[in-house]
Parts: structure tokens; sequence; C-alpha cells
């Protein structure tokens, strides 16, 4: 139920962007006091905390021993183009779109890549494409969770374990916070910034044994710049594997997303994150079951995501504005809501229908995910009374 009396009750911590996300509880910058700062990655002292954030991922994440793990420079994207255009066009491939990202991967095959057979699997907004109709005789891209849409693949049962193509998953919203079944995906994309609350910049490109046997029996039949090389004389660059990056990275980041991994022991590891990133969604589904003017973009409840949570606004009287109205209103919501100090970025992903997006991982508290909900009805009436008053 709406209400126009402001809540006694703030966040206290209102930040619940998208990426990069909130810090973890009791972040401070003492905790990058031991940065390898004025010293060469190269040094034994940047080799060292590089190969300590690689075996940390290897073991929060719960990623199979004989899985390479990489550091790369770029963020996700960076991730995910150097694995399209390493091994991409070896055979044909299906992409999966259904939000932003998705659509972006799309572009890069079909219009950048120009492979020649190419299927583009696609579905709305708030909804997952027909995963039946996916061939895995075919090489296959898809994200795991949309980020921008908040659906996410239920679980891993679509992919067969006898395929003939590789798996190519973007996770970069779902590391940490959703079960990555490993032994259905050859490469595993995502970024510090996300469900950790890292720094931005630094993608991870996780590889499995059939993803290096395919980098090692395969030449691309285009170039490939410096920052996309896997290989060298046709075997692997175990280096980047071990620590020893293809460009330099910032050592401060690099402490920043080790803090943020020992964060996450202490809490209990994958277990501990999943939970906590589970128990913040369910405060905000709780909500929104009981809300007279809120509902979930993913339409299927199997389906919503547990970290960046999609809202539209189904009050009628919105719904029945025209698409400029809708975008304004939804602005006007998340400007007050910043205005008062109580949720910062929250809007709707650019390209994405006009709404909310809360990102619950493990970052955010669940109190302050359940201080937030008054402020979203005081917001929404005090939006609806200036929009009947400028009527």
């Amino acid at each position: 139920m709406t209400t126009q009396t402001k809540p006694a009750l703030r966040p206290a911590n209102p930040q619940f962007s998208s990426g990069p996300c909130a810090k973890r509880p009791g972040w401070s910058l003492d905790a990058l006091s031991d940065a390898a700062l004025g010293r060469s990655h190269r040094a034994k002292v940047g080799k060292s905390k590089l190969q300590e954030a690689i075996d940390l991922t290897r073991e929060v994440l719960q990623v199979p021993a004989d899985y390479r793990i990489g550091i790369v420079p770029a963020s996700d994207t960076g991730a995910v183009e150097m694995a399209l255009w390493s091994l991409l066009g070896a055979r044909g491939v299906d992409v999966l779109a259904w939000e932003s990202f998705g659509s972006g991967w799309v572009t890069d095959v079909v219009k950048q890549l120009k492979l020649p057979d190419v299927r583009t699997i696609d579905a709305p907004y708030g909804a997952l494409p027909d995963l039946t109709t996916v061939d895995f005789n075919r090489d296959v891209v898809f994200t795991w969770n949309g980020t921008t849409s908040g659906v996410r693949v239920p679980n891993a049962d679509f992919i067969p374990a006898d395929r003939q193509g590789l798996t190519i998953c973007d996770a970069t919203s779902a590391a940490f916070a959703q079960r990555l079944d490993f032994a259905k995906l050859d490469v595993v994309t995502f970024s510090w910034q996300k469900v950790l609350g890292g720094e931005a910049a630094h993608g991870m490109l996780i590889l499995s044994p059939r993803a290096v046997e395919r980098l090692e029996s395969y030449k691309p039949a285009w170039p490939l710049p410096k920052i996309f090389r896997l290989t060298s004389g046709g075997k692997l660059i175990e280096g980047i594997f071990k620590g020893e990056t293809i460009n330099t990275p910032s050592m401060l980041c690099v402490e920043d997303y080790i803090d943020a991994l020992n964060w996450a022991k202490s809490i209990g590891s994958l277990e501990g994150l999943i939970g906590r990133a589970d128990a913040n969604f369910a405060a905000l589904d709780r909500f929104v079951a009981d809300s007279d003017w809120l509902g979930h973009l993913a339409v299927e409840p199997a389906t919503r995501s547990n970290t960046s949570v999609c809202l539209s606004i189904t009050d009628p009287e919105i719904e029945a504005l025209d698409a400029d109205g809708k975008a304004a209103f939804a602005k006007g919501l998340v400007s007050v809501l910043e205005k008062e100090g109580v949720a910062l970025d929250i809007g709707a992903y650019r390209d994405a229908p006009p709404g909310l997006r809360i990102w619950c991982g493990a970052t955010v508290e669940t109190a302050d995910i359940e201080a937030l909900l008054p402020w979203l009805d005081w917001a929404f009436a005090a939006q609806k009374a200036k929009l009947k008053a400028a009527a």
C-alpha cells in the first residue's frame, strides 16, 4: 500500500547500483594497505598477488582444478570479446539474447566477426528464449543472468553433457551469487565490480579443457590484436593463467579483489554469498508481491534474478501513459529517491523498459533492502500526486 508519509528509517547504505556495486560491509581504504603499489606486476610481489587472486577465485567460486583462470583487461566485456574472437568460427554458432548485453554479443558475432553460420535465438525483455531450440552441436554464446532484464537461466539442465560445441557463458552478474554448473560451461567470464563489489576494468576468463583444446587446434581466419591473443605457436599461453597478465593491471584493484574474496570466505564462501543474495531478493520479492503498483519484469518466477532485480510500474494509470510519459514518471521516481539519499542508481538500464533496477547482490545488507521498501511506496505516492496535480 502506498503512503505519502515520509518514512523515518533510512538505509544505512543507499548504494543499490547494478555496477559498480556496493563495497562489502565494513570496507574501508585500510583494506588496501598491503597493495603492491609502485611495484611491477611482473615482480615477485606483483605476480604473487595476481596468483593469490586466481587461487582465491578458484576456491570461493568452486572452479574445477583442471579449468584455467586468467585475469584479463577491459572487464567482463574484454573477457567475452577474447573468447568470441579466439574461439568462434570452427563450427556454426547459436547466440542467445534476452537483454542488451546478450544483444551486444549478437552484434559482435554477426556484424563484426561476420561468421557465415549464425543463428540468433532471442526473446523480449522479461522472458527467456526457447532453450529447447538451441543446438549444442554448434557453439553457443549466452548470458547466465541478464543484468539489464533481471532474467536468468534457472540452471544448466538445458545444456547436454555430451555436447559437441563449446558453451561460452557471460556470467558477470551471476558469478558468486548463483551456482554455475562448470561441467556444462566451457568459457565463463565475469568482472570484479559485480557481486563482490570490486573495482572496474579487470575481467576474469575461465576456460575448460575443451576450450583449451579448441584454442590449440583452431586458428581463426582473422588477425587477432595482441590484447586478445591466448596462444603462441599453437599452444596456450599458460602464463596468463598464472598471474602473468597481458597488460598492466591495477595492483590497487587486485588488492581490493583479494580483500573481497577473503571477506567471502569469512561469511561461508559461495554458499554464504548465495545465501545473502537470496535473502535480499526474498525481502524485495515479498514487497513486490504485496504491491499494488510494482511488478517483476521477469515473467516466470524461476527465471527471476537474485542480483539485478528489474521491476516494472504496473499501476494502471501509469501504464496508460505513452512511452515518454512512462519513462518520465520512472525517472522522476528514481530522482526523488536519490535526492532523499535513500537509493542511488536504481533506474532501469537505458535500453530496458522504464522501471527500477535494484541490486540485491551479496554485498548489500538485507536490512538496507528492508529499509528502502517503505521509501519506494512513499516516492511512488509523491510522484503520482505530482502527476495528477499537473494534469
